[in-house]
């Protein structure tokens, strides 16, 4: 009886290990590429002023900023990617025109600014109350 009881346990056992022998190695996953530090991300600069001038076939803009109580004239390329809004509306580049006043957040590529959104300002409008002409006290 000891002798099956030994043979069952040394069958048992190498069934184990042949098990564990048989069992593929686990694949090492390469490291995951690290992710571009948001130091290496361009810095986003802001400008805003009035537009003096859309070119729809360049896709450019041209906009007078003051700097430092110095008026200068920037020009921004605008591509797929620009966000263009009015409020919570979104417009197309075609429906900028000269004399909106807008803020744009921009990139610098080279030597061109690439305008990443326009936002343009609303238009102030006055409450219906305000435009309409006061009436006479007693008269209706």
């Amino acid at each position: 009886m000891k002798k099956l009881i030994l043979l069952v346990a040394l069958l048992t056992l190498v069934a184990f290990i042949s098990g564990a022998l048989a069992q593929p190695k686990p694949v090492e996953k390469p490291a995951p590429a690290q992710a571009p530090a948001a130091s290496d991300k361009p810095k986003l600069e802001k400008a805003s002023g009035a537009i003096e001038k859309v070119d729809e076939v360049a896709k450019t803009l041209e906009v007078k900023h003051k700097v430092k109580k110095e008026e200068k004239t920037l020009a921004f390329t605008v591509d797929d990617k620009t966000k263009i809004t009015k409020g919570k509306e979104t417009l197309s580049f075609a429906e900028l025109k000269k004399g909106m006043h807008v803020a744009i957040e921009y990139k610098k590529d080279g030597d061109k600014n690439v305008a990443v959104t326009v936002k343009v300002a609303a238009t102030k409008t006055q409450p219906q109350k305000a435009q309409e002409k006061p009436t006479e006290p007693g008269k209706k």
